[in-house]
């Protein structure tokens, strides 16, 4: 066939061409646009052995709550052991792990216009000291075996999502390497998934590489991220400070989720009230005396963390919002009090709740901020 006026096509082509070499590569740009009131203005709910009451409701209503999220557990002895302990069905363990405090702080927490994500999580008490994010099988076999284990796991807990209509249901936490070595088995898992919950799905991601390499997140609704990146190198910051460190984190996170298409939610995020608190923010507050907690106790760190935090990703339209890390329900009085890094008084609890600190206020602000936006 002869060609119709080549010069016709050539023309076009030239002026893509040059636009190219001139302006470079059009960036993809995300078609997300979360407005704050419908944002995750979430906490992370601790489970206790006792039901919760009005109060505990109230005390996240005050706070402007409109999402908890629950953590029931499975059990791993070793990272690569194939076996999954779990209650499931069994009510003899804490009530708010269980099947039936689950439903229950489900239905009080909806009589309050709060949302509940399920987030089953498996519990790695490893004798090599790994973590979760380390737990791989080291035979083909044991891989089927570890994830028939888990479908049942997560499966018994989509099922009773679904039944309750919760609105949510996170897939799995920070189980590295399982995601990146087997995404097929993960692709059918998530099918299955789908086949007997019809709420959203997220994955909670590590905040440290994991979330970039996961890949099936073209399966789900939202980019789960545990957010514990680190965002200062130095003691007791101020907010300007947090904010400058939140800045090439915010725009790796931009980027991925314009890559999807996908909106980022920050399954967990949070700090200790200690000076050190935005170096590391994963890691946990270790057991001290009282007076060594005191050394390093400081409620306006942890402010200031919270601060910077909002104020460099509150408003930006592809963040879908936010879970702290943690928020205990109030305890009765006749029931004896364990809690890690507790004293009598509470005084110098460097633990992650921003309870009964000035990082509830921040958090309580900004979350009326969002509710009205």
């Amino acid at each position: 066939m002869k060609p119709k006026k080549l010069s016709i096509v050539i023309f076009p082509i030239t002026l893509v061409l040059i636009g190219f070499l001139v302006f470079g590569r059009p960036q993809k740009q995300s078609s997300i646009n979360i407005s704050n009131h419908a944002k995750h203005r979430g906490v992370c709910w601790v489970a206790s052995h006792y039901k919760p009451d009005s109060l505990a409701f109230q005390q996240l209503v005050n706070n402007n709550v409109n999402w908890i999220s629950q953590t029931p557990f499975g059990w791993q002895k070793e990272h690569n052991s194939p076996l999954i302990g779990n209650q499931i069905g069994r009510d003899d363990g804490w009530y708010g792990e269980s099947d039936r405090g689950l439903r229950e702080t489900t239905r009080i927490a909806r009589l309050y216009g709060i949302k509940t994500i399920l987030k089953p999580h498996i519990w790695l008490r490893d004798s090599q000291g790994k973590w979760r994010g380390e737990i791989a099988m080291e035979t083909e076999a044991d891989w089927k075996t570890w994830f028939a284990n888990y479908e049942e796991f997560i499966l018994h807990y989509a099922k009773l999502a679904e039944e309750e209509s919760i609105e949510m249901l996170c897939i799995g936490t920070e189980l590295y390497r399982t995601c990146v070595e087997r995404e097929a088995d993960w692709r059918s898992l998530i099918e299955k998934i789908r086949s007997v919950y019809s709420g959203e799905l997220t994955y909670a991601a590590n905040f440290a590489d994991e979330y970039e390499e996961v890949a099936f997140w073209d399966e789900l609704d939202y980019i789960g991220v545990q957010g514990y990146f680190p965002v200062v190198q130095i003691e007791e910051p101020s907010v300007e400070d947090v904010k400058k460190g939140w800045s090439e984190h915010l725009k790796q996170l931009g980027n991925f989720s314009a890559k999807y298409d996908k909106p980022i939610l920050f399954t967990e995020i949070g700090y200790k009230s200690t000076k050190d608190a935005g170096i590391e923010p994963w890691q946990w507050p270790q057991r001290m005396s009282k007076s060594d907690r005191e050394k390093i106790f400081s409620e306006k760190a942890q402010a200031n963390l919270y601060e910077g935090m909002f104020q460099a990703l509150a408003d930006e339209p592809f963040i879908a919002g936010f879970h702290f890390w943690k928020w205990f329900p109030p305890i009765p009085e006749s029931a004896e009090r364990r809690r890690r890094n507790y004293t009598d008084d509470g005084a110098f609890n460097i633990d992650f709740t921003p309870q009964n600190k000035l990082a509830e206020g921040v958090m309580r602000e900004w979350f009326e901020k969002m509710a009205k936006q």
